[in-house]
């Protein structure tokens, strides 16, 4: 069962934030390219979503490591990075 952030559940519903689908957002959380985990104990993972033209979605987990805060697709994100 995924677990969403208040947060997440309001941005979710921006014209931007709607074409994220949930399926990638667990594959992300599953196997991601790159994390890092935040100052604030939060939990940053990266992951290239092929269907969407093989653009980089970030999502942010709660320090529990469950409970998605964000996603978004990343476009600040660098190949070099990962």
């Amino acid at each position: 069962m995924v677990k969403y952030a208040r947060y997440f559940l309001y941005v979710s519903k921006r014209s931007d934030r709607k074409i994220i689908k949930e399926e990638w957002i667990k594959k992300v959380i599953e196997d991601p390219i790159r994390e890092e985990i935040q100052s604030d104990g939060r939990i940053r993972r990266w992951g290239k979503i092929d269907e969407y033209g093989g653009r980089i979605l970030r999502v942010i987990l709660l320090a529990d490591g469950e409970t998605i805060h964000n996603a978004f697709f990343d476009r600040s994100f660098k190949e070099e990075n990962s």
